[in-house]
């Protein structure tokens, strides 16, 4: 008895006792941990994929991110963990690179720098320097398959107070602004719900499954397509603060018509 007692206060035990218990962590975790989205990273493409991609950078990005992505101070944000989503979403939004310093970097598909295939290499690139979101494969933006119904319970919750009932967006503070959702491709869309770009927070696949995006998404195709759409004057699908804007200029001047007709009417 006392040999068996000497054993359990022995400073193996203490270790084997924490060696379980690490291992017991470790194994619930990476069984309950929520699961990914997959998607293009540069684990997909080839070495070459990401040396053509180093020279991209080297010529278009390194003056404001630094030569290995670790970014300039009050220029330019590192780019180490950003991953590949994060590239997509700027350079095909035509948002980067920055024509010119400026409040907000806005979207202009006109402005392009870059074929599909050199956004892939400058992504690969990117996200060699340091594991982050990638590209969502096409099963997690494609409108057919979400639920419309989900998804808009999801953006009125998510989304709506920045971006406007109706996906037209709405003004930010100090010159900032949320854009428009009218027309954006929907794995841009993903890819600014992963990614969280400028004041937009970052909704990752803990916040909102891969399966709660695509819903938002098939929801935003659904009101583009007239889903808002209830009869009547549409007033720019504003919403409620247009709406309020034309009762209150109506109104205003059919009071100001009355106060008129009655003075007149006194005289």
């Amino acid at each position: 008895m006392s040999s068996l007692a000497a054993r359990r206060r022995s400073p193996m035990a203490v270790l084997l006792v924490l060696l379980l218990g690490l291992m017991f962590t470790g194994t619930a975790y990476a069984a309950l941990q929520p699961k990914a989205a997959p998607g293009t990273s540069a684990a997909t493409v080839s070495q070459e994929d990401i040396e053509a991609g180093h020279q991209l950078f080297l010529g278009n990005c390194a003056s404001c991110h630094g030569l290995n992505g670790e970014g300039v101070e009050n220029v330019g944000p590192s780019l180490v963990g950003a991953g590949a989503a994060a590239v997509d979403f700027q350079v095909a939004t035509g948002r980067m690179p920055l024509p010119a310093p400026g409040v907000q970097a806005a979207r202009n598909i006109s402005q392009v720098k870059f074929s599909e295939e050199q956004i892939t290499q400058l992504a690969a690139y990117v996200d060699s320097l340091g594991p982050g979101p990638a590209v969502p494969d096409a099963e997690w933006i494609d409108p057919a398959q979400g639920d419309i119904a989900a998804g808009g319970a999801a953006y009125r919750t998510n989304c709506a107070m920045c971006h406007n009932s109706s996906g037209t967006g709405g003004a930010l503070t100090r010159g900032k602004y949320a854009p428009t959702l009218r027309g954006v491709e929907p794995q841009h869309i993903y890819e600014a719900m992963l990614t969280g770009p400028q004041s937009m927070p970052v909704f990752n696949d803990n916040n909102l499954t891969p399966e709660e995006k695509r819903d938002i998404i098939a929801f935003l195709h659904y009101i583009e397509e007239g889903g808002n759409d209830y009869g009547g004057a549409g007033l720019g699908n504003l919403g409620p603060s247009g709406d309020a804007l034309f009762v209150w200029t109506l109104g205003i001047g059919t009071m100001i018509a009355a106060a008129v007709w009655l003075g007149r009417k006194a005289a």
